[in-house]
Formats: C-alpha cells, structure tokens, sequence
C-alpha cells in the first residue's frame, strides 16, 4: 500500500492537524510517522484513496512518501 506525507496548512489549530489524521483513518488510512517540525504525518492508504484527503479543509498539500537525498 502506498504511503504518503501530508501536510496541514500553516494556520491550523492542533485540533485541526488531529481532525484531519481522523479523517484519513475514517477513510481507510492508518498514521504512521507524525511530525513535529512541520504540521503533518505520514499516512498509508490503499491506491486512489488519497484523493478525499487532498480536500480536507485543514490539508495544504498530499505527496507521496519517497526517498530523499542530500548532495
């Protein structure tokens, strides 16, 4: 199953950032890593699911999780 980073926008509340990780688990996602220097977590969700949590009122942007690399 895919996993992806989802990131809530600058201005939201703590209680915002948890209604939105509610939201995907209502949709089927399980949270897997939270973070603490941007407001976001990761979420594993089952392909095409995503696409309700791209519309959460409190959700900036979805991504999938991938490998990164520094120079």
């Amino acid at each position: 199953m895919p996993s992806y980073i989802v990131t809530c926008k600058d201005d939201a509340s703590p209680e915002q950032v948890e209604a939105a990780k509610q939201h995907a688990r209502d949709q089927g996602g399980k949270i897997g890593h939270e973070y603490s220097l941007i407001k976001g977590f990761q979420v594993i969700f089952d392909e095409g699911s995503v696409q309700t949590l791209e519309n959460h009122e409190h959700v900036k942007a979805v991504e999938a999780d991938q490998e990164v690399k520094t120079q």
